[in-house]
């Protein structure tokens, strides 16, 4: 159910973020909201797991589709400053829902129960589709004459060479992060292999005149690929941190979950202050702010394995509140700021793609750093202490490390140039 949504997510944000550059940002925004609310129907009125599991499919596959275009929107509304601002805003409110929907979940758990609870945690996306479709006729801007009548080259073995090496390199990682996999490791060699075959095809495709699924120049323009590695790195280092501290607080201090969702909801908190915040001052200040950012992050991080060792008890949710909320602080500025700096310089008619590609490496980054640190949080499972997620914790805190060194180097490129 989780690792489906992953890989569905994952497969169609490329192929949906070049759509949405050809047929118009806005219909493919609102096909993906309203089948991401009739998969939630689905998945809540499943009579089966193997039902659910599908409807995560197809829900994991509608969120693919719809968010590559809200940073083509962006790249296509605002310039220069504004674009700072707007993608600072984007941050706070996914900060925002953040800490909302752990909470959320909890209370309708706690409320209807186990059995009942979790069919309105799908439910409840309904009147937010149904919302965001009426808002987004309303709101957002037809897509052009030129866009509607023009065809669309779709590049059929780029997406399933594509599809295919991220599906490769995905499956085996996110399932591994349960602390078992029934997945061969090999098969994310087999993965790297298409992803290859996908890059020498894109190349061949363009040299016959042809518009790729990818357009390999995206990687020459300033900013794309360092911005890129650092979100990739980034999203593998503090995601980590929500996996290891939810499962620790239910299963070895015995939280509720809506206790667990309440303790790591400072960091959420402190990324929707800052991302605003980190948007305004991203042209200022570029990439030293993001830098500085995952300085802060790093701090917090580090304090949370230091507060999870010294005070592992019933008021560990309490200690946790002030380093989660540094971290948080600090991820304001990295993310927003971050895409910001990786697509300023993208053409607009490959916004979508960009930010698609964009996501895909997080979702990569995510995946493996989750893989990386449940198997060294599941190492010690059958130690008689239990779970122990302090070497889990310094996972995290060196992949920040290694983001920070990354986002580094790339400052120092910067001023070299200058």
């Amino acid at each position: 159910m989780v690792s489906g949504y992953a890989l569905a997510f994952g497969l169609t944000l490329v192929p949906s973020g070049r759509i949405g550059d050809a047929l118009g940002r806005r219909t493919v925004f609102v096909v993906g909201v309203v089948l991401f609310g009739l998969s939630s129907l689905a998945c809540g009125l499943a009579p089966s797991a193997g039902l659910l599991v599908l409807a995560r499919l197809v829900q994991g596959a509608a969120g693919g589709i719809l968010n590559p275009q809200v940073s083509g929107l962006i790249q296509q509304l605002f310039r220069g400053a504004e674009r700072g601002r707007a993608f600072g805003l984007l941050g706070a409110t996914i900060g925002i829902s953040t800490a909302v929907g752990p909470v959320v979940g909890g209370v309708l758990l706690d409320a209807l129960g186990a059995d009942a609870g979790w069919r309105w945690i799908f439910f409840v996306n309904l009147p937010v589709a149904a919302a965001a479709v009426v808002l987004a006729m309303r709101w957002l801007p037809a897509p052009p004459q030129r866009a509607r009548g023009r065809g669309i080259d779709v590049d059929p073995v780029g997406v399933l060479l594509l599809g295919a090496g991220v599906l490769g390199i995905l499956l085996p990682v996110v399932e591994s992060g349960r602390g078992a996999s029934t997945v061969p490791w090999w098969v994310g060699l087999v993965g790297l292999a298409f992803v290859g075959a996908f890059l020498a095809w894109e190349r061949r495709y363009t040299g016959l005149g042809r518009e790729p699924l990818v357009d390999l120049s995206l990687f020459g323009v300033r900013g794309y690929p360092s911005g890129a590695t650092v979100g990739t790195i980034y999203f593998g280092g503090f995601t980590g941190i929500f996996f290891v501290l939810t499962i620790h607080v239910q299963q070895q201090l015995h939280y509720s979950p809506l206790l667990a969702g309440l303790t790591v909801t400072p960091f959420a908190l402190g990324s929707a202050v800052t991302s605003a915040l980190g948007g305004r001052l991203v042209s200022r200040y570029g990439r030293l702010l993001v830098t500085t950012g995952l300085v802060v992050v790093l701090v917090g991080v580090v304090g949370v394995d230091i507060t999870v060792a010294a005070a592992d008890g019933p008021g560990l949710g309490w200690w946790l509140v002030a380093p989660l909320l540094v971290a948080g602080i600090g991820s304001g500025l990295v993310i927003s700021p971050n895409i910001t700096l990786a697509v300023d310089g993208v053409p607009v008619d490959r916004a979508g793609t960009a930010g698609g590609l964009l996501q895909t490496g997080q979702r990569i980054g995510t995946a493996m750093g989750i893989a990386l640190v449940g198997a060294v949080f599941y190492a010690g499972a059958g130690g008689a202490g239990g779970l122990d997620p302090s070497g889990a914790l310094k996972v995290c805190a060196v992949l920040v490390a290694v983001a920070l060194a990354a986002s580094a180097v790339d400052l120092r490129n910067r001023r070299h140039t200058r």
